[in-house]
């Protein structure tokens, strides 16, 4: 990765209702891009577990210039994606990964390493 690309924050420490950056910022539910990232707010476009993740949630990610994208379920799995997020970043030819969180933790670490990922990740249920 070319060392003038903004580098997506680490994940430090995930544990429930607490996300914790390499950099000591701390969140309920993170929104993660390269070069920063920022409290994920549902209610910012009225996200519910069900349908699950809009469009417009990941749309500061790609703004952001994420290449690749994880998108966490929860720890019990219950937040779902809805078809047309999906949708968008299969036509913006964004590589997309929809995990558990703890997987989604450690699957975006791992890319975060490689190049510009983002992440949205919901530390409860």
């Amino acid at each position: 990765m070319p060392r003038d690309r903004p580098v997506s924050p680490r994940i430090a420490h995930f544990v429930w209702g607490r996300i914790e950056t390499g950099d000591g910022r701390v969140f309920r539910d993170a929104k993660l891009w390269p070069g920063g990232g920022r409290e994920w707010d549902w209610g910012e476009t009225g996200t519910h577990h069900v349908p699950g993740i809009q469009p417009a949630d990941v749309v500061e990610l790609l703004a952001h210039g994420a290449e690749t994208v994880v998108l966490s379920k929860g720890v019990y799995e219950r937040l779902q994606t809805r078809p047309e997020t999906l949708d968008l970043l299969s036509r913006k030819g964004v590589a997309v990964e929809v995990l558990q969180t703890e997987q989604a933790v450690e699957r975006y670490n791992a890319l975060a390493a490689e190049g510009p990922v983002g992440g949205l990740f919901h530390s409860t249920c």
